[in-house]
């Protein structure tokens, strides 16, 4: 199920007022601006961040398809991610475990974080983030072969083989685009803080 702009503005709305952790809060925003896998960011370590160029290189041995994937980040996602880092207490992990420096968050974690949500927003599940990225980006007339890579959708047959580009310039615009257009449903609502992030995002 794919999301309407303003259910995505009310879903994050809900998070951030609830009373849910500030990294889980985090993660799930996170997971609509990347447009990654719920496991690819969990499982995220500090070595795969390259936050002074904006970029997040995931490793294939993490990827569903055994490829690296490439992922340009928006400044909100930097400054994001610069505030995990100083929650992650010194951890590899940019989600290190409450029991444990040394491990993950466990899959199930934001799973959780969002049942216990009272939010009038249909049945959302969390890989619904991804189906309403690719339709809202698709809607806003953006190239579909740059939202399938993003989403590390690799096509099948002859096309598939001559188009291995990463497309990388034209990923990073339209996902400080979608960025922008998420901040703007979270907007469109009542007022709500969600927290100043780190100095990309201020200096933006």
């Amino acid at each position: 199920m794919a999301l309407s702009p303003e259910e995505v503005g009310r879903l994050l709305r809900g998070i951030y007022q609830s009373g849910m952790k500030r990294a889980h809060k985090l993660a799930l925003h996170l997971l609509i601006l990347c447009m990654v896998r719920k496991t690819e960011l969990v499982h995220a370590r500090w070595e795969e961040l390259d936050l002074e160029n904006a970029e997040w290189c995931i490793p294939m041995e993490r990827m569903k398809k055994d490829r690296p994937h490439f992922v340009p980040l928006s400044r909100q996602a930097v400054a994001m991610f610069e505030e995990l880092k100083g929650l992650a207490g010194g951890s590899q992990w940019v989600f290190p475990s409450r029991s444990s420096l040394y491990q993950p968050i466990s899959q199930s974690t934001l799973n959780v974080a969002v049942r216990a949500l009272e939010l009038d927003v249909r049945d959302f599940v969390i890989h619904d983030f991804r189906r309403t990225a690719s339709t809202l980006l698709h809607e806003a007339g953006f190239n579909s072969d740059w939202i399938e890579k993003s989403l590390a959708h690799e096509q099948k047959g002859i096309r598939g083989v001559y188009n291995r580009a990463q497309y990388a310039e034209q990923r990073r615009d339209m996902l400080q685009w979608w960025a922008d257009f998420v901040d703007n449903q979270i907007d469109e609502g009542r007022k709500v803080i969600i927290g100043r992030f780190g100095k990309t995002y201020q200096a933006a």
